[in-house]
């Protein structure tokens, strides 16, 4: 009989599933077992349980009455672990003994786990959450970065300092890979002339799975150890690199595992030589054509293309590609003009680079858009590898992202789901039917829930501006925490903005007029007040600009306190805004945002969308559910265009957002803007959750390119 595990045993095999990331009981017992070492870990459960003695742990737990609820949360986990009663299991067949291999470059599961940059990487821990919550046999495929991305540190002067740390791998939910022998398993990839060895980590995502490639092994050369070192890191010959060793080396490290993947999808261009690794398996293993393996090929894979921006695109000079890739070209028989082709839009022109996205193109059956908008986008911009067709027979549809609700939902907020909506209200959470009671909810508890979320931003805000000034020195402690303690008051309009800084997403729109921003701001009556938070990439000199001009204006004496700007933009950040804010911003120049997923986070936690009319927001406003600025018609001049959203924004802030959010009733209460938050929740949170987004995925594209059914690609394009 085996023994009953302790309640330290059970902690650990809580933490070592990521399921705990999206329950906010368990978050809480973690909390509890030590808040103060919760925060100095960064919400990581396994390196809090590392630094507790296991006797005193067990001494903890029972001192605050956590035993009763770690055997809870550890029955959940294994009822939830062994559910057969899931959506898969009734709508996925052929994806029970044929999963889906998810490739991506990045995975943004929580900050604890910090192997993301942005949005891309968000989605896909979204992604993966969901389909583990759905049942989707799901197995994500990434490289595992031992520096990350970098953390950011502003100067006096407000330029960003980028900064890496390491990833202590013992102190991760992370576990090496083990081969058929049981010893850890580590696959090779052919570069050049060379051999690359990665090891493989391993992480479990409630029901699904991560498989992490690391080039950080003792069989390599000191120089090729760290290739895997940063996300989005190196030069161009390191970015091919490990585009090889995420698209070839994550193959072989699935076949290594015993995995027969039904389908592949290439969450971006980034992991495509997937494509002609398994061409090349095809033809050596089962003696097919090129033709016919590439065609075999093409029907199991699926593509999801992310930005309409062209530097979105990863291309690589045509001699690097054959420095590095000409062994595969010999396997496959192909010339080098011929292999060249696969990534040219003109197979033709000796000059072109070979583009990554040409390549996921020609070898996907399925490739999609992450917005109706961006679908038209798309279609407009690569009709031209469909030389002939017009606009609208271009094979590329769209499956509009989501979020994972779970993960995003404030725990006072669904609390108030529970009780309004039902106990378990995310299960239906895909079904309109079913956020109707919203508009029956107490606007008296609403307006509490927002109110209180609103207050513990700007608790969180204020903590992070004292460590702000220390770091830098500009205060002690006693100092900064005086001048934090001004910085935001509770009941003021609280506007927010967070996302990578960069031209097209056109931070500074409210700066085009300052007098009248500062105007709008230091309203006695009805005053305002902006968060922003954000990374510009190391090499965009213009995305440091933008922070240093929000930097400044931080310190301006008409803003001092309006407006702050939260270093380190990350997950935990991020929840705190979309959570605690009253309107969520966003000003793209049409039609450059995809998709825009934080808005869609904000939207379910009751906060109002302002945004121009992209991305996803272009199809979810419906006049009531938030605010809109500008049109949908675009001017050919960015210049005007940017003058017209300035003008555009502005208005509605004075004349729509404000007047609605400071016109109460006896009682104190917004009853206007709380209906209007009540019509986001009801509209939105159904449409625009990662829940749809996976179903559509499996029973528009999944399931036929796993032989499951027959189906044509989906005309709602």
């Amino acid at each position: 009989m085996a023994e009953t595990p302790t309640l330290a045993e059970r902690l650990h095999q809580l933490s070592r599933n990521l399921w705990w990331t999206w329950n906010p009981e368990v978050i809480a017992l973690f909390r509890d077992l030590d808040p103060s070492l919760w925060r100095k870990v960064n919400h990581n459960p396994l390196a809090m349980l590392q630094s507790i003695d296991p006797v005193e742990l067990e001494a903890r737990a029972r001192e605050v009455a956590l035993d009763s609820r770690i055997l809870f949360a550890f029955r959940r986990l294994h009822e939830y672990l062994n559910d057969q009663n899931t959506w898969a299991q009734r709508h996925a067949g052929p994806l029970l003994v044929q999963p889906v291999a998810y490739f991506v470059a990045e995975f943004g599961l929580h900050e604890s786990l910090p192997l993301y940059s942005g949005g891309l990487g968000v989605l896909a821990g979204d992604t993966v959450k969901s389909a583990s919550d759905l049942g989707v046999p799901f197995v994500g495929v990434g490289l595992f970065y031992a520096q990350s991305y970098f953390s950011q540190r502003l100067d006096q002067n407000g330029q960003q300092i980028e900064e890496y740390g390491s990833n202590d791998v013992s102190r991760l939910p992370l576990r090496p890979a083990t081969g058929p022998d049981g010893r850890p398993l580590v696959v090779s990839v052919e570069m050049g002339n060379e051999r690359l060895h990665a090891a493989v980590w391993h992480a479990k995502v409630g029901r699904a799975s991560l498989v992490l490639l690391d080039s950080d092994v003792g069989e390599n050369r000191p120089e090729d150890r760290t290739l895997t070192n940063r996300l989005y890191g190196g030069d161009r010959r390191t970015r091919l690199r490990q585009e090889i060793v995420l698209g070839i080396g994550g193959l072989r490290a699935l076949r290594a595992l015993g995995i027969q993947p039904g389908v592949v999808h290439l969450n971006e261009g980034h992991s495509a030589f997937a494509t002609l690794e398994r061409i090349r398996e095809r033809m050596e293993g089962d003696g097919l054509s090129l033709d016919a393996a590439a065609r075999e090929t093409a029907q199991r894979t699926v593509f999801t293309t992310h930005t309409p921006i062209e530097a979105g695109h990863d291309r690589f000079d045509p001699n690097l590609i054959e420095n590095e890739l000409a062994w595969l070209r010999h396997r496959l028989g192909r010339s080098r003009e011929q292999f060249l082709a696969y990534g040219r839009v003109d197979v033709n022109n000796p000059h072109e680079t070979f583009c990554m996205t040409v390549l996921a193109m020609k070898l996907s059956r399925y490739a999609f858009g992450v917005s109706a908008l961006h679908g038209h986008v798309s279609r407009q911009m690569w009709q031209c590898l469909w030389p002939g067709r017009p606009e609208s027979e271009v094979p590329i549809g769209h499956i509009t992202n989501g979020v994972h609700l779970p993960s995003w939902v404030a725990p006072a907020m669904d609390r108030l789901f529970q009780r309004q909506i039902s106990r378990d209200w995310h299960t239906r959470a895909c079904h309109a039917d079913a956020w109707a009671p919203i508009d029956t909810a107490n606007d008296t508890e609403l307006w509490e829930v927002h109110s209180n979320l609103r207050h513990v931003l700007i608790d969180f805000v204020r903590r992070r501006i004292v460590e702000q000034a220390e770091r830098r020195g500009e205060a002690d402690g006693v100092e900064a925490a005086h001048r934090a303690a001004k910085a935001l008051q509770p009941d003021v309009l609280t506007l927010g903005f967070a996302r990578r800084f960069v031209s097209y997403k056109r931070a500074t729109l409210l700066l085009s007029d300052v007098p009248r921003l500062a105007k709008l701001l230091n309203d006695p009556q009805r005053p305002v007040q902006l968060v922003f938070s954000g990374k510009a990439h190391p090499q965009d000199d213009f995305g440091k600009s933008i922070i240093r001009q929000l930097v400044e204006l931080c310190r301006d004496p008409r803003f001092e306190g309006k407006i702050v700007f939260v270093e380190d933009y990350d997950i935990n950040v991020g929840r705190h805004l979309v959570q605690g804010a009253d309107v969520w911003l966003n000003n793209p120049l049409r039609p450059l945002e995809a998709c825009g997923t934080s808005g869609q986070k904000a939207a379910v936690n009751g906060v109002l969308n302002c945004s121009v009319l992209d991305g996803w927001w272009a199809e979810a406003y419906d006049g009531q559910n938030g605010f809109s600025v500008g049109s949908h018609d675009i001017h050919v001049s960015a210049d005007v265009q940017y003058q017209r959203d300035a003008e555009s924004l502005f208005h509605v802030l004075e004349n729509e957002v404000i007047p609605l959010y400071y016109d109460r009733d006896s009682d104190g209460l917004p009853i206007k803007w709380l209906r209007r938050m009540k019509r986001s929740i009801r509209t939105l949170a159904w449409r625009f959750n990662a829940d749809r987004m996976v179903m559509d995925y499996v029973k528009l594209c999944y399931i036929p390119a796993a032989g499951g059914v027959s189906a044509a690609m989906p005309n709602d394009y």
